[in-house]
């Protein structure tokens, strides 16, 4: 069945943003009780900032896929883009549950390493196929750096 780009788009946009909403059900819980009693680093944003942050950075990412898939995912190159795509977005739903759920910020912060080198590749692989793509994931990465950052830094604090 052939998709049109339109539907493509929606599918990977929406796909992403529901990756997203799954760790709010960990968070909301956590932030008003868990949360608010760790030492944070003094780098450490206001807790409003990180919903429009990361509901942006969901679009970019669902824009990014698009880009790929649209290129034809037939292409062995495509789907092995996809694959590393889907892989880093995993290891970004499991992030949540982890830290806000299980309060395991040490296992966290091993799973933000592995999502940082994932999103990496996922950018590699992209650049291959469409550059623009690659740029889009470029707030991610940074973002995702300076998460990394926060939970190391939290894991150590406390």
């Amino acid at each position: 069945m052939k998709l049109s780009n339109p539907l493509k788009a929606a599918i990977c946009i929406i796909g992403c943003e529901a990756a997203g909403m799954v760790g709010t059900f960990f968070t909301i819980a956590a932030i008003s009780t868990w949360y608010v009693t760790l030492t944070k680093p003094a780098l450490n944003p206001p807790n409003w900032i990180f919903g429009p942050v990361w509901t942006t950075l969901y679009a970019l990412m669902g824009i990014a896929a698009f880009l790929i898939w649209k290129k034809g995912i037939e292409k062995k190159e495509v789907k092995s883009a996809l694959g590393i795509f889907g892989l880093q977005l995993i290891l970004n739903m499991i992030w949540t549950p982890i830290f806000f759920g299980l309060k395991n910020t040490g296992a966290a912060y091993a799973i933000i390493v592995a999502m940082w080198f994932a999103i990496i590749c996922t950018m590699i692989k992209f650049y291959k196929i469409n550059r623009t793509a690659t740029y889009l994931l470029i707030p991610y990465i940074l973002w995702v750096s300076f998460a990394a950052y926060l939970n190391l830094s939290i894991w150590l604090l406390n």
